[in-house]
């Protein structure tokens, strides 16, 4: 039996791995082809390979789920075309039995996942990121059709580049009065948060005052610029819901509720990551059912094609309900939460009538 648990363990862990390969590798092309748009003297072709491979390990999170799905179906297509499913079950092995061997490789990619998309994506996101901004406008003046914005109280910052552990790149930042005149307008080309004792400090300042009926400028070397915003807030602004990790989304969601904010969109995104364990095993076990039942003799092919479309059908699923959610206001949980299950009921619902 050990063997034989080897045996399908090794050709669904190929399988998956083979699916994820040409899933990231399909994707990441039209990522490269997409970013030559913007290569000019200072953003090269390699910089867009180095781009898209820093945000490789996102896109190996993001299609984990898929891969698991369509490699299911061809690891097991392949066990089933060649009879080997046949005479499993001729010498007595159940089907749960058989579902047992598959999940044994799936658990493997699922942890590989999860370290991942914790761990890596969130620092390796934020690094691609802030490398192609600073290549794209540097330390230049102020882009407001890129780079993130900031406000904190009358003051209105933006930033042209943001690198992981607080080195930030063409830092513009606008002072207004209560009357939403403005006072005071600064640039500086780079600023560095110093951990030890919470405060900025920014370099080549410029700085230009506007006074009742003159302007005022200063050339500054460094300036201590204190603020309540930290590196990890800024995170917060710079990277998609999706990309940030379980700890940071937890510790923002109190914050806004705090703030008596709504954090409808960021649970939405917490839920999903917490739950992607259970959002490949569902789709693994829809797969696996579908071999056992409907596509026991089909093609292929045929088999691919329909994990593909059951993959995208639940992810429009979940983007559906998603912001569904946060209209009709259920619980964002739910959301998440309704696609795994119905995948899970359809799954074992085969697998009984397969037996």
């Amino acid at each position: 039996m050990r063997r034989l648990s080897r045996h399908v363990g090794s050709t669904i862990f190929a399988a998956i791995a083979v699916a994820l390969l040409v899933l990231v590798g399909l994707d990441s092309v039209g990522a490269i082809i997409d970013q030559t748009a913007d290569i000019s003297r200072n953003y090269h072709f390699s910089d867009v390979l180095i781009y898209v491979g820093t945000l490789m390990p996102s896109r190996i999170y993001e299609y984990m789920p898929f891969a698991s799905l369509i490699g299911c179906l061809i690891g097991l297509g392949l066990l089933a075309t060649n009879s080997e499913v046949i005479v499993m079950r001729a010498a007595g092995v159940s089907p749960l039995r058989i579902v047992g061997f598959v999940l044994q490789p799936v658990m493997l990619f699922i942890m590989f996942s999860m370290v991942i998309g914790e761990y890596f994506s969130p620092y390796l996101d934020q690094l691609a990121e802030g490398r192609r901004g600073y290549l794209l406008k540097g330390e230049s003046a102020q882009d407001s059709t890129s780079g993130p914005w900031n406000r904190e109280g009358n003051e209105f910052m933006h930033f042209n580049a943001v690198f992981p552990g607080g080195v930030v790149y063409g830092v513009t930042r606008y002072r207004f009065n209560d009357d939403r005149q403005i006072e005071e307008a600064s640039f500086s080309s780079r600023a560095t948060f110093n951990a030890t004792e919470s405060y900025w400090v920014e370099e080549n300042v410029s700085v230009t005052r506007f006074l009742d009926n003159s302007t005022e400028t200063e050339k500054l070397v460094t300036r201590r610029w204190d603020s309540e915003l930290t590196p990890g807030v800024l995170s917060l602004n710079i990277l998609p819901a999706d990309s940030l990790s379980m700890e940071a989304l937890y510790n923002y969601i109190r914050y806004l509720r705090l703030q008596n904010t709504d954090t409808a969109g960021y649970e939405v995104a917490f839920w999903r990551k917490v739950l992607q364990p259970l959002i490949i095993l569902g789709l693994v076990l829809i797969g696996i059912s579908f071999v056992f039942g409907p596509l026991r003799d089909s093609t292929m092919g045929f088999r691919i094609f329909i994990g593909v479309v059951v993959g995208v059908s639940f992810r429009i699923l979940q983007d559906m309900l998603g912001p569904l959610s946060i209209v009709f206001e259920f619980p964002p949980l739910m959301a998440v939460l309704a696609p795994i299950l119905f995948c899970v009921v359809v799954g074992l619902y085969l697998l009984k009538r397969s037996g």
